[in-house]
């Protein structure tokens, strides 16, 4: 910048006399000259935007009052210029920063896994969390078509949230179903009065019940009150029944049935989809992009309770007991629903999955047996710190595996010693299962 301001002022000099001097024809030759002769020295050229600057600063000076200072002109052509530069200098870095932000956005880590992923049990698809009970409803509508009893009842364990209200309403229809199987010859079992206070509040108000009546052999019917007393002087009026049809009769045995299968079944449940993926070797194990299936809470909200969490711990870390700190910690822990957990191979071999954050940790043991060539093998997963998870009975919450964790494989060195030993003579092979291998990725 200096010398850009020598060469400046140089040329000025063909322009400018010093105080108390007069400009005469020999110091205005110069000017006159040919441009090759006044150019400098050959250096690297300022950029378009500068020389612009220094152009418009000397041609407002050939507009400028012979009288005044000089110096006071050069300053102001110098502090122009400076302006020019430091503001070209301003836009550059900008520009470069928001290249940078771009190339940080374009080169942020994808996530680890899309989301949270159910596999339907009805028709086997696998779907998106927030599309799971959206495509279980129309599964089980799409059932009724099959065997419209089963799907009936689906719909009554399924739908209906509160699991005592579903109890007391199961074993209310059955007791309806126990009487007509005792007492076929009866006529008033084989009729349900759908205004009876016991029907509309334990029944009728669940979802399927009505659904399950009619599949099991009922129709609904109005028929007359019983004939009151004349001296009672009330009006007849009608009452909307369920009655079981004349030939259900003859088939007994499926009305039982039914009534067994309504107390035994159990709500349907999508089942969580583990995603199951093996990565090649890679130092990125333990860097974990998780989407936000895997929360409870928004983003915002989480990294608002993080700060949060961070400034109580800062403030109170010395004054709490180490026990309220678990307790704090296990409460935080419950905040997730799922956890993404790897599971690393002493060959570099990386194995993912995806786990609710309630299970315990043998369910972990058992997907990692189910992707080894020999599921006998004896094994240890060590958490981090290379702490071993001994009690399979723990909940991963429970150990701290959650939102995400990295695991270690270790395998029981005696075993792996005779197992080498015999396939000495056999080319080495991978423990985990070939058609995984076949489809191994790459860990972003």
């Amino acid at each position: 910048m200096r010398k850009f301001f020598q060469e400046i002022k140089a040329d000025l000099k063909f322009k400018t006399a010093g105080p108390g001097q007069k400009l005469s024809e020999p110091s205005r030759a110069p000017k006159e000259k040919p441009k090759a002769e006044l150019a400098p020295k050959p250096r690297q050229a300022p950029t378009d935007e500068a020389q612009k600057a220094a152009a418009a600063a000397l041609a407002r000076l050939e507009l400028k009052p012979k009288g005044k200072a000089p110096s006071a002109s050069q300053e102001a052509i110098k502090n122009q210029v400076r302006k020019e530069l430091m503001a070209e200098a301003a836009a550059s870095e900008k520009g470069l920063s928001m290249e940078e932000e771009e190339q940080e956005e374009e080169g942020a880590a994808a996530p680890s896994v899309s989301g949270v992923y159910f596999i339907c049990p009805l028709t086997g698809d696998i779907v998106r969390k927030d599309q799971k009970e959206k495509h279980l409803r129309e599964a089980i509508q799409a059932y009724f078509s099959v065997d419209p009893v089963a799907a009936s009842i689906m719909e009554i364990h399924t739908f209906n949230k509160d699991r005592e209200r579903v109890r007391v309403c199961v074993e209310t229809m059955a007791k309806y179903l126990d009487n007509i199987y005792l007492h076929p010859e009866e006529e008033k079992y084989r009729k349900i009065k759908l205004q009876n206070k016991v029907f509309q509040e334990r029944i009728s108000c669940l979802e399927g019940t009505h659904k399950f009546f009619q599949a099991v052999g009922f129709e609904a019917k109005t028929l007359p009150p019983h004939t009151p007393h004349p001296s009672l002087g009330l009006a007849e009026t009608t009452e909307e029944y369920y009655v079981l049809r004349e030939e259900m009769l003859s088939r007994l045995e499926e009305l039982r049935d039914c009534k067994e299968q309504l107390l035994s079944s159990e709500p349907v449940r999508a089942q969580l989809h583990r995603q199951l993926t093996l990565f090649q070797p890679s130092a990125a194990a333990a860097r974990f992009e998780l989407p936000h299936d895997f929360f409870n809470l928004t983003a915002e909200e989480l990294r608002r309770e993080q700060r949060l969490r961070t400034e109580a711990v800062e403030k109170a870390a010395m004054l709490r007991t180490r026990a309220m700190r678990e307790k704090e910690e296990q409460r935080e822990m419950r905040k997730y629903n799922y956890t993404l957990l790897r599971v690393r191979f002493p060959d570099g071999y990386i194995l993912q999955g995806t786990f609710y954050a309630r299970e315990s940790v043998s369910e972990l043991y058992n997907f990692v047996r189910g992707a080894l060539r020999d599921d006998w093998l004896p094994f240890e997963l060590l958490g981090p710190g290379g702490l071993k998870l001994t009690d399979e009975n723990l909940a991963f919450n429970e150990c701290g595996l959650v939102p995400s964790a990295l695991l270690s494989l270790a395998w029981d060195a005696a075993v792996m010693a005779d197992v080498e030993a015999a396939a000495e003579e056999q080319q080495q092979r991978s423990p985990l299962r070939p058609e995984l291998l076949a489809r191994v990725q790459t860990l972003s």
